[in-house]
């Protein structure tokens, strides 16, 4: 006999299979030695009420083997020589996985990405953490595996209608991820890990045939009869192709401006922005799972989700980062942006969280029509959102003194325009500098977030200002902005590509599809289905 049945067990129970077993047992009214073995489907964590509890949703197995496991099988085909070939510009989950699915239906992939190899990548972020000199080519968001690879691997999506969750992550284990992904509520590799995966991934598209590039930055695109016939890149190759799939990042702003140049359609699209925020990570779980919690050594550093609405908009944590690190997420010379990530075990002392506005096309309109300086060409551009990131992002900039030092300032001196005197210690390696933040936020994004603070105070309060969420201890870091892109490339809803393009599919985080790694994954595939078809 076999059953699905949920558990509910203190963390140090959930770590012990053998009372794992006796649970079941007691929930069948069996006796433990009639329990063969059971398969853990989903693993959650509820710390809502005085005791932290881990729900475990099993298959048991009673008085019969457990059989094997049920992996999911890919076939991935020898396409060298494959009669249709599509270019894929853009190497990060969405290109990567649309390249994997192109494989499997026979269809010959080309990757060509503007960065570095994964490895190579990690020398550049050396230079840029620890010298304040950045590649533009090769970043937080540039290179192989895309933003993805150094800002965390959290595998977390609601995004259950645009694809195959599931497949997406037995793809990764297939390429080297541990198994516990398959049943952890909010799945995440860690991203010292990635790498290793990501490389697996290339020399499963190469070993079939596919092809990957790097350095190959695309910079032109040679338009006939409504279809793409090649691609220029930067180093003055032309590249031909069937089709092309636009898999870029919600970062390549000289994309964007290429489709326009094109008199391609672009549309601006609303975002969100705001900055990152950085607690101690004990003082974290001590909120999430209470201060005096014995079973904190068996539970993992504790995170948070908050969002509320102040004045019509909402405001939410994002991409929160258990025992992480603040990194420098620019792109370009003066301008700072910053992302968050985790390692694998979540160990550093800090915990940090994106605290972003959202923004609408009407914020920022208003906002341009108010600033005396503003024309109405810029109102009417595609670029009106991007734009405005790309101001904040600069004055942040300088604001910070150069180097990529980020500005940066006390909750609870924010809250109360005061210009903190001293900052704590913060991960963010180029260093803060302690700035008034009303100075880089435009008042509709800063007046939204000292609100949302001090109702965040009431979700997770403490015994007094220094022990709860909205604490001087909490440093707020600027600009969190590249949230997802600001800009869209639309697409045919059905067939999936560009309306004025039949060959060129749009696709992934760049073209407002996508956010975060799983989505970008999904759409990448449901694309190359399309093309490759």
């Amino acid at each position: 006999m076999q059953q699905k049945i949920t558990l509910k067990l203190l963390p140090s129970e959930a770590q012990n299979e053998s009372v794992i077993a006796e649970r079941i047992a007691q929930f069948l009214s069996k006796k433990t030695r009639a329990v063969s073995g059971f398969q853990i489907i989903k693993k959650s964590i509820d710390a809502r009420g005085k005791n932290v509890w881990i729900n475990l949703l099993v298959t048991a197995y009673i008085d019969e083997p457990i059989p094997p496991k049920n992996e999911l099988k890919f076939a991935f085909k020898n396409v060298e020589r494959a009669a249709k070939k599509v270019i894929i510009i853009g190497g990060g989950p969405a290109g990567i996985f649309a390249a994997l699915r192109l494989i499997e239906n026979g269809v010959k992939p080309i990757i060509l990405e503007r960065g570095k190899e994964v490895r190579a990548r990690r020398r550049d972020l050396a230079v840029l953490n620890k010298e304040g000199i950045i590649n533009p080519e090769s970043n937080y968001c540039f290179g192989e595996g895309g933003a993805g690879t150094y800002s965390d691997g959290k595998l977390y999506t609601r995004s259950s209608k645009r694809g195959d969750i599931n497949r997406v992550l037995h793809l990764f284990v297939h390429f080297g991820a541990n198994e516990n992904i398959l049943s952890d509520a909010h799945p995440h590799i860690g991203t010292n890990k990635l790498p290793s995966i990501i490389t697996a991934m290339r020399k499963c598209i190469l070993d079939c045939g596919g092809e990957f590039h790097f350095d190959k930055k695309v910079i032109d695109f040679v338009i006939a009869q409504n279809e793409i016939k090649a691609v220029k890149t930067a180093d003055g190759d032309a590249l031909h192709a069937n089709s092309f799939i636009l898999a870029t990042g919600h970062s390549a702003r000289d994309i964007f401006h290429l489709l326009h140049q094109k008199k391609l359609q672009v549309l601006a699209k609303p975002f969100a922005l705001g900055v990152r925020v950085e607690h101690p990570q004990e003082l974290i779980n001590s909120l999430q799972y209470g201060s005096h919690n014995q079973q904190q050594e068996f539970l993992p550093p504790a995170s948070y989700s908050l969002v509320d609405q102040v004045e019509g908009r909402g405001v939410f944590s994002f991409c929160m980062c258990p025992g992480g690190i603040i990194a420098p997420a620019s792109t370009n010379e003066k301008e700072v942006v910053v992302n968050g990530w985790s390692p694998s075990k979540r160990n550093n002392p800090y915990a940090n969280s994106g605290m972003v506005v959202q923004l609408e096309i009407e914020d920022v309109i208003k906002y341009n029509c108010e600033a005396k300086t503003k024309r109405e060409a810029q109102i009417n551009s595609p670029f009106i959102m991007m734009d405005f990131q790309k101001e904040i992002e600069q004055q942040a900039f300088q604001m910070g003194g150069g180097k990529f030092v980020a500005p940066a300032q006390r909750m609870v001196d924010f809250t109360e325009n005061k210009i903190s005197s001293t900052l704590p210690k913060c991960s963010y390696l180029p260093g803060v500098a302690s700035v008034s933040l009303n100075e880089i936020l435009p008042p509709f994004i800063n007046n939204r977030l000292k609100k949302a603070f001090q109702s965040f105070a009431k979700k997770l309060p403490g015994k007094n200002k220094q022990t709860g969420y909205f604490t001087n201890e909490a440093l707020l870091v600027a600009t969190e902005s590249r949230t997802s892109s600001p800009v869209r490339i639309p697409r045919d809803e059905r067939l999936l590509h560009h309306p004025q393009i039949k060959n060129l599919f749009p696709c992934g985080e760049g073209a407002g599809y996508a956010g975060g790694i799983v989505s970008a994954a999904m759409d990448g595939e449901r694309v190359a289905t399309a093309c490759g078809n």
